[in-house]
């Protein structure tokens, strides 16, 4: 994990990669968990039976369950010392070149895009972030991810 002792070391890291995360596993307990929490029960990603006929011959995660793993991802990525909160934004573009097949393992790679001070006493952060699929020629998610942070010293 990344420590920043305050948002000037963070903004110097200004379009580097920040971090790569370690891998989790994508397993068939966490995609049907997600589908009972979503209400998305579509045979791809809750019937193995039927996926095994299916394009990808297994279920794979849902697009959101893939995007919702960024809150671990940025958790175990760095940490900002001194913050007393940090609240997730918004996204500006999501993408699913491709599919995270079940039993798969997958990680992100963080870089930093922009740094803008955000009033009383925070900053506002964009990162890219790509998820990877390990042994995937693709990624399995690209998005640009907003976030702010708030009463960290400058």
């Amino acid at each position: 994990m990344k420590v920043f002792h305050n948002y000037s070391e963070l903004a110097a890291c200004l379009g580097q990669e920040v971090a790569v995360t370690d891998w989790i596993t994508v397993t068939q307990q966490r995609i049907d968990q997600f589908a009972q929490a979503t209400d998305d029960h579509q045979w791809i990603h809750t019937d193995p039976v039927r996926a095994a006929r299916g394009p990808f011959g297994t279920t794979v995660a849902h697009g959101y369950l893939t995007l919702s793993l960024l809150a671990p991802f940025f958790e175990q990525a760095f940490t900002i010392e001194g913050a007393r909160m940090a609240v997730n934004y918004g996204l500006d573009r999501v993408r699913f070149p491709a599919p995270v097949a079940v039993g798969s393992r997958v990680r992100a790679r963080l870089t930093l895009h922009a740094i803008e001070p955000v009033a009383p006493d925070g900053v506002q952060m964009t990162w890219d972030v790509t998820v990877e699929r390990e042994g995937g020629d693709k990624p399995v998610c690209v998005a640009r991810s907003l976030a702010r942070s708030y009463g960290a010293p400058p």
